[in-house]
């Protein structure tokens, strides 16, 4: 899973990169820097299994983060930029909420909003560049060729373009799954799933649920494919320097249970459609990550490419009677170990076997 950190400039979106993925040197992607790196997905889950089995390895699921330049028409003309920004799953948009008298806003005033607009219509805006150009080949080779998939292609791009012109984002369009096959490869950036991410000042911390939900129920309520989550940049700064136990005290100093940066991973994982199941025993403990709704082959093909050929059945139980039973033996004695088929939806938690052949 790939999400772009975006926003206009000094937001403290690299300031979140960082803290996120501990990356603090900058590695070259296109010709305008940006960073990449790979945060691992807290789970509490993995931590208990971990403590019953005592593996050798324990592995999170990841997500990588690219820290993309500050959104304009410059960094979006850059081709490098572009491609990069591309092929990400989500966008995650850092909105500039805390005040400070040393760090000035680019224009002038704090104002969340304008500047979630402004950002939307300049992706926008390259959408629409993408979609006349294509209408403009595609004219030219309908007036040479008959063939009724230019004509639906036509089409559908019309429809595109009438929203981009009206300053819609493509994400609030429903498609067929015709018509997404057909525009998947435009990798288009307003049709991509957004979470937007408050950074609040130290002064709204304890109110950061509350703040969250004033956005969530307000100005960005009823956005197709678009999230939100809260963050104060400057408390995950001082969390990140702290022992699990000290981070914990210092978050409840706050009537906080988590991290914002693990909220902001969840968030993500829900934006896309996302959930994990994990593997465990004496050699490993693990994370995998899976859409939702995925059937046991699906999961079993997450792991490896042979198992879900030669896939005969999956071994399931749920993480907490592992826990409880202390492990295999305890679960199949009561007769919680269940026996799958390959159709079967593997559900959050789920901890599983697979028999292959």
């Amino acid at each position: 899973m790939k999400t772009a950190i975006v926003g206009l400039p000094m937001v403290g979106k690299t300031s979140l990169f960082t803290i996120l993925t501990g990356v603090h040197e900058a590695a070259r992607v296109g010709s305008l820097e940006s960073r990449v790196g790979v945060a691992k997905v807290p789970d509490q889950r993995l931590d208990a299994l971990s403590k019953l089995f005592q593996p050798p390895k324990v592995t999170h699921a990841t997500v990588e983060y690219l820290d993309f330049p500050s959104i304009s028409k410059e960094a979006l003309r850059d081709p490098g930029c572009l491609a990069s920004l591309r092929v990400v799953d989500a966008l995650a948009h850092v909105l500039r909420v805390f005040e400070s008298d040393t760090v000035p806003h680019e224009k002038g005033s704090v104002d969340p909003m304008r500047d979630f607009e402004d950002v939307e219509i300049e992706l926008i805006l390259s959408d629409l560049v993408v979609v006349e150009k294509r209408l403009e080949r595609l004219e030219k080779d309908r007036k040479k060729i008959r063939n009724p998939d230019l004509d639906k292609e036509f089409a559908l791009l019309e429809r595109l373009k009438a929203e981009l012109e009206a300053n819609r984002p493509l994400r609030g369009l429903e498609f067929s799954d015709e018509d997404e096959k057909r525009i998947r490869g435009f990798q288009f950036l307003s049709q991509k799933p957004v979470l937007a991410v408050l950074n609040l000042g130290e002064a709204d911390a304890g109110r950061l649920h509350e703040i969250e939900a004033e956005y969530r129920d307000g100005p960005l309520a009823g956005r197709t494919h678009t999230a939100v989550t809260a963050v104060c940049g400057k408390i995950e700064a001082e969390l990140a320097e702290l022992s699990p136990d000290e981070a914990r005290d210092y978050l409840a100093s706050y009537g906080l249970k988590e991290s914002g940066l693990e909220r902001l991973i969840s968030a993500t994982y829900t934006l896309l459609g996302l959930m994990s199941f994990l593997t465990a025993g004496e050699t490993e403990v693990r994370a995998w990550t899976i859409p939702i709704n995925s059937t046991a082959i699906k999961a079993a093909g997450a792991i490896h490419s042979d198992f879900e050929k030669k896939f005969i059945r999956a071994e399931v139980v749920n993480w907490k009677a592992l826990i409880e039973h202390e492990g295999y033996a305890g679960v199949r004695e009561k007769g919680l170990l269940r026996l799958e088929g390959k159709e079967y939806i593997v559900k959050d938690g789920d901890v599983l076997v697979i028999r292959h052949g």
